[in-house]
């Protein structure tokens, strides 16, 4: 009988390596001893007895067992053969009572190659054992810029703290991610039960992803898992039935395919062209009636924020007053998105935008849930493809209030202030500061942060000395307050010069239309597989700046030229050689910088005074913004 199971195990293993043979691979086991590096590039480390995945062992220590195993590790010698029985002779062993003794193993790269047990672990991995106990060496490599060796490292310094060794990420900084989307502070050691929660779920999410064939994916397990949590959050991901867990799994497969993608947002610069066959053209067909949700973190009254997306709202109400209804939902939180965009659907709205970034993770969850319905969220450099993101570029406008702020600085000192250190706001910071360089090339910006912890923002403000001020973009109307935009100080009293706009009226405008006349679905390019985020600008209309009467002529001249320039394309606020705090950013006089090399920017401009804060300098409240659109620092 147990010969009979080494046949069928000797059948996987042919046919595992004619497979290989096909396709030029090597149909045999790796050999540890083959892939290491030169002597004295590496350290020994015993860890003793450990639990090791089935799925990491990946080869042999030596050559001499190699060639007796397909790549798969089924045998590939013949049934009449003194290795066959004993083969035979450890499954009966398995079947009756399970094979207990450890295994010697060295470990490379969190893969392991096996020195003692090859037969062993033969007989388990066919019998879909998931883990076995073995004698661990770990063999560290030097420290190198390769990728894979930085990640290593970075699971050296997870496995330090949870001895947790099954998880694996294709990417750097996947580790740091997965501590803290656990709930772990950086550097914090994991308790005995926190451990075993992990691996039991982790272990349950790992088989149902690979039985859907997640294996033909460019991606770890580990990958998809991370994602899959961000989604769904940890906690709840442990309480899910293992149904629940198979079904959310395969409506999640989009946002895993989108993690092989190296470049996975697609940026819409501008608003898309209708696109209409010619019996389009000549029989139009009627248009749905769109009943438009807006769902707002705060009020109209006390919030700038929502107050600009709520006139978007009633612009779209006064522009569209027979196709489209609006409805507003306020005082939304974190903890009350997602039934609140429920509660939308359930009233009927086919198109629902979240207009914070906080809300990010609960219009993913619904719109995988309903992907007949069109669910968008205000922020920028969000990758997923269950949603559509939308955001405006703001420097440009930034840019031109930076050079007015320049003329108009009487002792070269400005200040600025901003609020979240999130994508899209350095890059505001910097096209300000070099839109003040470009006017006045002795301008400093000193900057501020109005989200960090015990700050009397107007008192260090004073202390610069500063002669203009680049406040909030905006006030809501209760406030009565001239403190936005940008102003000087007469008699104590702020002075307006400028105040940049978000025209979100536009925005929703041209959304609104490309839903009616077809041009959404064009967006979208399935065989891409990209996330799909809108990021107009002045060229759009969603993005202007407004002068003050107490602007001199020349300096409104300069705006207006500025801003025909930025809108025809022209001219890039960031072309040519940059310089950063830390030295040059950008030689190329020529050269201008990408979409993404302007959204993701984690420098300041020389000639800006102060730094991007730390989470940890930050108020409470801005903790759920960062958490989904903070800019990461890069290492190096």
């Amino acid at each position: 009988m147990a010969l009979a199971e080494y046949v069928k195990a000797y059948k996987l293993g042919k046919k595992e390596y004619q497979a290989r043979i096909l396709q030029e691979q090597n149909p045999t086991l790796p050999v540890l001893d083959e892939i290491l590096p030169t002597r004295g590039t590496f350290s020994e480390v015993p860890l003793g007895l450990v639990q090791i995945p089935m799925d990491q062992i990946v080869g042999t220590k030596t050559e001499g067992r190699s060639n007796a195993f397909a790549a798969n590790f089924m045998p590939i010698l013949k049934e009449n053969t003194e290795f066959a029985h004993k083969w035979a002779a450890l499954s009966t062993s398995h079947e009756n009572e399970g094979i207990r003794e450890p295994i010697k193993a060295y470990e490379y790269m969190n893969r392991f190659y096996i020195e003692e047990g090859n037969k062993r672990v033969s007989v388990m991995k066919y019998y879909g054992v998931v883990s076995v106990p073995g004698n661990v060496t770990r063999i560290i490599p030097k420290r190198t810029e390769e990728k894979e060796n930085k990640i290593y490292y970075e699971f050296l310094d997870f496995y330090e703290l949870t001895k947790i060794n099954a998880i694996w990420f294709s990417e750097e900084g996947r580790f740091a991610e997965l501590q803290a989307a656990v709930g772990k502070k950086p550097g914090e050691y994991w308790s005995d039960d926190e451990k075993m929660n992990f691996k039991s779920i982790y272990t349950r999410f790992s088989a149902e992803f690979q039985a859907r064939h997640g294996d033909r994916l460019a991606i770890t397990s580990g990958d998809a898992f991370l994602a899959f949590i961000a989604i769904y959050g940890y906690e709840p991901v442990c309480e899910m039935t293992t149904s629940e867990l198979k079904r959310l799994i395969g409506k999640s497969w989009e946002e895993f395919r989108l993690l092989e993608t190296e470049n996975d947002i697609d940026l819409k610069m501008n608003p898309g062209r209708e696109k209409k066959s010619i019996l389009g053209r000549l029989f139009p067909f009627s248009t749905t009636r769109q009943k438009i949700a807006f769902i707002y973190e705060k009020t109209p009254e006390s919030s700038a924020w929502t107050y600009a997306h709520e006139l978007g709202r009633l612009h779209l109400e006064q522009t569209f007053p027979d196709e489209v209804e609006t409805r507003y939902y306020e005082n939304v939180t974190v903890e009350t998105i997602e039934k609140t965009i429920r509660n939308a659907i359930e009233e009927g709205c086919n198109l629902i935008f979240t207009t914070t970034p906080a809300f990010v993770q609960a219009s993913v969850k619904v719109a995988i849930e309903y992907p007949e319905l069109r669910i968008v969220n205000c922020s920028l450099h969000t990758s997923h493809r269950y949603i559509r993101t939308y955001y405006a570029r703001m420097h440009e406008a930034k840019f031109l209030m930076g050079a007015i702020a320049g003329a108009m600085a009487e002792n070269d000192r400005i200040a600025y202030i901003a609020d979240y250190p999130i994508y899209g706001c350095i890059a505001n910071i910097n096209a300000f500061a070099l839109g003040a360089q470009f006017v006045n090339p002795r301008a400093k910006v000193y900057l501020e942060w109005s989200t960090k912890k015990d700050c009397d923002l107007m008192e260090n403000i004073r202390k610069t000395k500063a002669t203009c001020i680049s406040g909030k973009d905006m006030v809501i109307p209760a406030e009565a307050s001239r403190y936005f935009g940008l102003y000087q100080m007469e008699d104590g009293q702020p002075k307006n010069l400028a105040m940049p706009l978000w025209d979100w009226g536009k925005f929703y405008e041209q959304m609104t239309r490309t839903i009616m006349n077809g041009t959404w679905k064009y967006d979208d390019d399935p065989a891409a597989n990209k996330a799909i985020n809108y990021w107009w600008g002045m060229s759009s209309g969603v993005i202007d700046v407004i002068c003050s009467q107490n602007l001199p002529e020349g300096t409104k001249r300069l705006v207006d030229f500025l801003r025909k320039t930025i809108s025809s394309g022209e001219l890039n606020p960031f072309l040519g050689v940059l310089h950063s705090q830390d030295g040059v950013v950008q030689s190329d006089p020529g050269r201008s910088l990408t979409p993404e090399e302007i959204i993701t920017m984690d420098w300041l401009a020389q000639n800006v005074i102060g730094s991007i804060p730390e989470e940890e300098e930050l108020t409470e409240q801005s903790w759920p913004v960062i958490s989904q659109q903070g800019v990461k620092k890069k290492e190096g």
